[in-house]
Protein backbone atom coordinates (compact mmCIF):
# COMPACT_ATOMS: atom_id res chain seq x y z
CA UNK A 1 0.00 0.00 0.00
CA UNK A 2 1.24 3.37 -1.00
CA UNK A 3 0.04 6.63 1.49
CA UNK A 4 -0.48 9.59 -0.62
CA UNK A 5 1.19 12.86 0.57
CA UNK A 6 -0.61 16.21 0.25
CA UNK A 7 0.79 16.77 -3.42
CA UNK A 8 -0.38 13.62 -4.45
CA UNK A 9 -3.78 13.31 -3.27
CA UNK A 10 -6.01 13.98 -6.11
CA UNK A 11 -4.84 10.85 -7.57
CA UNK A 12 -8.03 9.65 -5.03
CA UNK A 13 -10.08 12.07 -5.70
CA UNK A 14 -12.06 10.46 -8.70
CA UNK A 15 -12.44 7.30 -6.79
CA UNK A 16 -14.63 9.34 -3.95
CA UNK A 17 -16.40 11.80 -6.41
CA UNK A 18 -20.11 10.75 -5.60
CA UNK A 19 -19.41 10.95 -2.42
CA UNK A 20 -20.33 14.49 -0.32
CA UNK A 21 -19.02 12.42 3.35
CA UNK A 22 -16.64 15.28 4.97
CA UNK A 23 -13.77 12.59 6.28
CA UNK A 24 -13.47 12.55 2.61
CA UNK A 25 -12.53 16.08 2.22
CA UNK A 26 -10.98 16.61 5.30
CA UNK A 27 -8.31 13.99 3.64
CA UNK A 28 -8.25 15.05 -0.01
CA UNK A 29 -7.90 18.54 1.09
CA UNK A 30 -4.95 17.53 3.26
CA UNK A 31 -6.95 18.85 6.06
CA UNK A 32 -7.04 15.52 8.14
CA UNK A 33 -6.71 12.67 7.83
CA UNK A 34 -4.79 9.39 5.55
CA UNK A 35 -5.44 8.60 1.63
CA UNK A 36 -3.97 4.77 0.52
CA UNK A 37 -3.83 3.24 -1.98
CA UNK A 38 -2.51 0.40 -4.48
CA UNK A 39 -0.13 2.05 -6.36
CA UNK A 40 1.64 5.59 -6.13
CA UNK A 41 0.60 5.81 -9.85
CA UNK A 42 -2.20 5.11 -11.99
CA UNK A 43 -4.00 3.65 -8.84
CA UNK A 44 -7.31 1.22 -8.96
CA UNK A 45 -8.33 1.78 -5.73
CA UNK A 46 -7.70 3.78 -2.28
CA UNK A 47 -8.83 3.65 0.93
CA UNK A 48 -9.22 7.19 3.10
CA UNK A 49 -9.16 6.89 6.98
CA UNK A 50 -9.94 9.45 9.80
CA UNK A 51 -10.84 8.55 13.36
CA UNK A 52 -12.64 5.26 13.54
CA UNK A 53 -13.50 5.51 9.81
CA UNK A 54 -12.14 3.99 6.60
CA UNK A 55 -13.85 4.59 3.13
CA UNK A 56 -13.01 2.68 0.33
CA UNK A 57 -13.51 3.71 -3.86
CA UNK A 58 -12.21 2.72 -7.37
CA UNK A 59 -12.42 -0.98 -8.66
CA UNK A 60 -12.94 -3.26 -5.80
CA UNK A 61 -11.58 -6.09 -7.82
CA UNK A 62 -8.49 -4.78 -7.61
CA UNK A 63 -5.66 -7.38 -6.44
CA UNK A 64 -4.52 -5.27 -3.88
CA UNK A 65 -8.56 -4.23 -2.83
CA UNK A 66 -8.34 -6.73 -0.18
CA UNK A 67 -5.51 -5.35 1.21
CA UNK A 68 -6.86 -2.27 1.60
CA UNK A 69 -10.16 -3.83 3.64
CA UNK A 70 -8.07 -5.92 6.02
CA UNK A 71 -6.35 -2.93 6.84
CA UNK A 72 -9.55 -0.71 7.44
CA UNK A 73 -10.42 0.78 10.42
CA UNK A 74 -13.10 0.01 13.09
CA UNK A 75 -15.76 1.43 11.05
CA UNK A 76 -15.85 0.70 7.10
CA UNK A 77 -18.06 2.37 4.26
CA UNK A 78 -18.15 1.55 0.68
CA UNK A 79 -17.71 4.71 -1.70
CA UNK A 80 -18.46 2.87 -5.13
CA UNK A 81 -20.29 -0.19 -6.72
CA UNK A 82 -19.68 -3.65 -6.00
CA UNK A 83 -17.43 -3.04 -3.02
CA UNK A 84 -20.31 -3.92 -0.41
CA UNK A 85 -19.94 -7.56 -1.17
CA UNK A 86 -16.32 -7.78 -1.28
CA UNK A 87 -16.27 -5.78 2.20
CA UNK A 88 -18.84 -8.45 3.42
CA UNK A 89 -16.50 -11.46 2.11
CA UNK A 90 -13.73 -10.12 3.76
CA UNK A 91 -14.94 -9.04 6.87
CA UNK A 92 -16.73 -11.78 7.80
CA UNK A 93 -17.22 -11.33 11.75
CA UNK A 94 -18.14 -7.40 11.17
CA UNK A 95 -21.20 -6.19 11.66
CA UNK A 96 -23.36 -5.04 9.16
CA UNK A 97 -25.25 -1.62 10.21
CA UNK A 98 -26.33 1.46 9.01
CA UNK A 99 -25.55 4.91 9.55
CA UNK A 100 -27.79 8.63 8.12
CA UNK A 101 -26.59 11.00 6.17
CA UNK A 102 -28.01 14.90 6.67
CA UNK A 103 -27.94 16.86 4.02
CA UNK A 104 -25.36 19.62 3.93
CA UNK A 105 -27.22 22.42 3.22
CA UNK A 106 -28.31 25.63 5.33
CA UNK A 107 -32.02 24.71 6.78
CA UNK A 108 -30.93 26.27 10.43
CA UNK A 109 -34.12 28.28 12.29
CA UNK A 110 -31.53 30.28 13.69
CA UNK A 111 -34.72 31.38 16.50
CA UNK A 112 -35.80 27.98 17.73
CA UNK A 113 -31.65 26.87 17.70
CA UNK A 114 -31.18 30.17 20.21
CA UNK A 115 -34.01 28.82 22.19
CA UNK A 116 -32.86 25.39 22.28
CA UNK A 117 -29.34 26.84 23.38
CA UNK A 118 -31.16 28.85 26.36
CA UNK A 119 -32.60 25.69 27.73
CA UNK A 120 -29.88 24.95 30.01
CA UNK A 121 -31.20 23.47 33.36
CA UNK A 122 -30.54 24.87 36.71
CA UNK A 123 -27.42 23.59 37.97
CA UNK A 124 -25.43 23.36 34.69
CA UNK A 125 -22.97 25.66 33.11
CA UNK A 126 -22.20 25.52 29.34
CA UNK A 127 -18.94 27.10 28.44
CA UNK A 128 -16.63 27.08 25.18
CA UNK A 129 -13.62 24.49 25.05
CA UNK A 130 -10.86 26.19 25.82
CA UNK A 131 -7.04 24.88 26.73
CA UNK A 132 -7.85 23.44 30.08
CA UNK A 133 -10.64 21.72 28.92
CA UNK A 134 -9.05 20.20 25.28
CA UNK A 135 -6.78 18.21 28.09
CA UNK A 136 -9.18 17.55 30.17
CA UNK A 137 -11.95 15.86 27.76
CA UNK A 138 -8.67 14.01 26.87
CA UNK A 139 -8.07 12.70 30.10
CA UNK A 140 -11.94 11.52 30.19
CA UNK A 141 -12.78 7.95 27.82
CA UNK A 142 -16.34 9.34 27.04
CA UNK A 143 -15.24 12.71 26.30
CA UNK A 144 -12.13 11.87 24.25
CA UNK A 145 -13.54 12.08 20.48
CA UNK A 146 -14.71 15.88 21.47
CA UNK A 147 -10.68 16.44 20.84
CA UNK A 148 -8.55 13.08 20.08
CA UNK A 149 -8.64 13.61 16.13
CA UNK A 150 -6.14 16.89 16.83
CA UNK A 151 -2.42 17.11 17.18
CA UNK A 152 -2.23 19.31 20.16
CA UNK A 153 -4.57 22.37 21.46
CA UNK A 154 -2.90 24.91 18.99
CA UNK A 155 -4.03 22.72 16.25
CA UNK A 156 -8.10 22.50 17.96
CA UNK A 157 -7.65 25.90 17.84
CA UNK A 158 -7.21 26.67 14.79
CA UNK A 159 -9.13 24.43 13.08
CA UNK A 160 -12.00 23.11 16.01
CA UNK A 161 -14.51 24.44 18.38
CA UNK A 162 -16.77 22.73 20.62
CA UNK A 163 -19.16 23.48 24.11
CA UNK A 164 -19.44 22.00 26.85
CA UNK A 165 -22.04 21.44 29.71
CA UNK A 166 -20.40 21.17 33.26
CA UNK A 167 -21.99 20.98 36.48
CA UNK A 168 -21.98 23.71 38.64
CA UNK A 169 -19.49 21.39 41.09
CA UNK A 170 -17.10 21.15 38.21
CA UNK A 171 -17.88 17.95 36.33
CA UNK A 172 -17.95 17.49 32.70
CA UNK A 173 -21.49 15.90 31.78
CA UNK A 174 -21.54 16.69 28.24
CA UNK A 175 -20.57 18.25 24.65
CA UNK A 176 -20.91 19.26 21.43
CA UNK A 177 -17.37 19.52 19.19
CA UNK A 178 -15.47 18.79 15.99
CA UNK A 179 -15.16 15.60 16.17
CA UNK A 180 -13.12 16.13 12.21
CA UNK A 181 -12.75 19.55 10.45
CA UNK A 182 -12.17 20.09 6.74
CA UNK A 183 -12.35 23.60 4.72
CA UNK A 184 -15.36 24.62 4.66
CA UNK A 185 -16.56 23.63 8.30
CA UNK A 186 -17.16 20.19 10.93
CA UNK A 187 -17.90 17.15 11.82
CA UNK A 188 -19.74 17.37 14.98
CA UNK A 189 -19.56 14.72 17.27
CA UNK A 190 -22.47 15.11 20.52
CA UNK A 191 -21.86 12.87 23.93
CA UNK A 192 -23.68 13.20 27.17
CA UNK A 193 -22.17 11.17 29.76
CA UNK A 194 -24.64 8.39 30.59
CA UNK A 195 -25.61 8.99 34.02
CA UNK A 196 -26.64 13.04 32.73
CA UNK A 197 -28.65 11.53 29.72
CA UNK A 198 -32.06 12.70 28.57
CA UNK A 199 -31.94 16.29 30.82
CA UNK A 200 -31.81 18.20 27.27
CA UNK A 201 -28.21 19.19 27.37
CA UNK A 202 -27.47 17.18 24.02
CA UNK A 203 -29.98 19.61 22.37
CA UNK A 204 -28.53 22.31 24.38
CA UNK A 205 -25.29 22.35 23.31
CA UNK A 206 -25.64 20.92 19.98
CA UNK A 207 -27.67 23.94 19.20
CA UNK A 208 -24.91 26.31 20.17
CA UNK A 209 -21.94 24.38 18.38
CA UNK A 210 -24.55 25.00 15.32
CA UNK A 211 -24.85 28.57 16.27
CA UNK A 212 -21.23 28.98 16.69
CA UNK A 213 -20.40 27.32 13.07
CA UNK A 214 -23.33 29.56 11.23
CA UNK A 215 -21.51 32.99 13.06
CA UNK A 216 -18.09 31.85 11.67
CA UNK A 217 -19.45 31.17 7.95
CA UNK A 218 -18.77 27.02 8.69
CA UNK A 219 -21.08 24.29 7.50
CA UNK A 220 -21.87 22.20 11.39
CA UNK A 221 -22.05 18.91 9.04
CA UNK A 222 -24.12 15.95 11.60
CA UNK A 223 -24.18 11.96 10.68
CA UNK A 224 -26.69 10.49 12.66
CA UNK A 225 -24.76 7.00 13.80
CA UNK A 226 -28.06 5.60 15.25
CA UNK A 227 -32.20 6.68 15.46
CA UNK A 228 -31.68 8.55 18.82
CA UNK A 229 -28.93 10.69 16.96
CA UNK A 230 -31.31 11.42 13.65
CA UNK A 231 -33.97 12.21 15.67
CA UNK A 232 -32.07 15.39 17.22
CA UNK A 233 -30.21 16.20 13.94
CA UNK A 234 -33.78 16.24 12.94
CA UNK A 235 -34.90 18.57 16.04
CA UNK A 236 -32.34 20.88 15.15
CA UNK A 237 -33.33 21.82 12.04
CA UNK A 238 -31.08 19.16 9.87
CA UNK A 239 -32.82 17.19 7.10
CA UNK A 240 -31.98 13.75 6.98
CA UNK A 241 -30.45 11.89 3.97
CA UNK A 242 -30.09 8.63 2.11
CA UNK A 243 -29.21 5.55 5.01
CA UNK A 244 -25.68 3.52 4.36
CA UNK A 245 -24.26 0.64 5.05
CA UNK A 246 -21.08 0.48 7.44
CA UNK A 247 -19.53 -2.64 9.07
CA UNK A 248 -17.85 -2.78 12.32
CA UNK A 249 -14.59 -4.49 12.98
CA UNK A 250 -15.33 -4.03 16.52
CA UNK A 251 -18.00 -3.47 19.07
CA UNK A 252 -18.19 0.20 19.50
CA UNK A 253 -21.03 2.24 22.20
CA UNK A 254 -23.71 3.90 20.85
CA UNK A 255 -23.29 7.64 20.58
CA UNK A 256 -24.91 10.89 19.39
CA UNK A 257 -22.75 11.41 16.55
Amino acid sequence: MFQFKYDSLALAAPFFVNSSDTFIRSALQGVMGEVWADAPENPRCARIDLGDFSFLGGDPTAPAALNLIKGARTIVASCGAGWEEVIAKTLPDARASFRRATLKEDYFDRKALQGFAGQLPEGFILAPIDEKAYHYCLSLSWARDFCALFDSWQDFSEKGLGWLIWKDNGELVAGASSYSSYREGIEIQIETREDNRRQGLALCCGAKLILDCLERGIYPSWDAANPASATLAEKLGYRLGELYPVWMKETMGDDDF
